[in-house]
């Protein structure tokens, strides 16, 4: 999956910049970061839904949809899928791959030439 979110991600920079009339992700790009979080809001919640109801079918469409939303987020915040895999990597090494961080584990650090500041654990 890592080289399908790449490509995702390539598409999604690239669909920045069109018309907003013919591009969904550049109305998306239009509209902020809080729209964008709301439609990410809204997939997750359909994923879960749709898990619940045992759709195992709706789960994949709607995951699929919830893992566009996301790529969006992560290209508005200057986000690589590579940066994700590099966290995931990390806290395999940490934890194992199927455990995520306690709370508390997370501190902040300063930003980079000006970005806002950092999560690490």
């Amino acid at each position: 999956m890592p080289d399908s979110l790449e490509r995702l991600h390539k598409s999604i920079l690239s669909a920045r910049g069109l018309d907003p009339a013919q591009s969904r992700t550049s109305r998306l790009f239009q509209s902020g970061v809080q729209k964008m979080a709301k439609k990410l809001v809204e997939e997750a919640v359909e994923v879960g839904l749709d898990a619940v109801h045992g759709d195992r079918r709706k789960v994949i469409l709607e995951s699929a949809d919830l893992l566009y939303n996301l790529a969006v987020i992560w290209a508005e915040a200057g986000i690589k899928p590579s940066d994700v895999s590099e966290e995931l990597a990390r806290r395999e090494k940490l934890m194992g791959i199927a455990e995520k961080l306690p709370k508390g584990r997370h501190k902040r650090v300063k930003g980079r030439s000006g970005k806002k500041p950092e999560l690490v654990a």
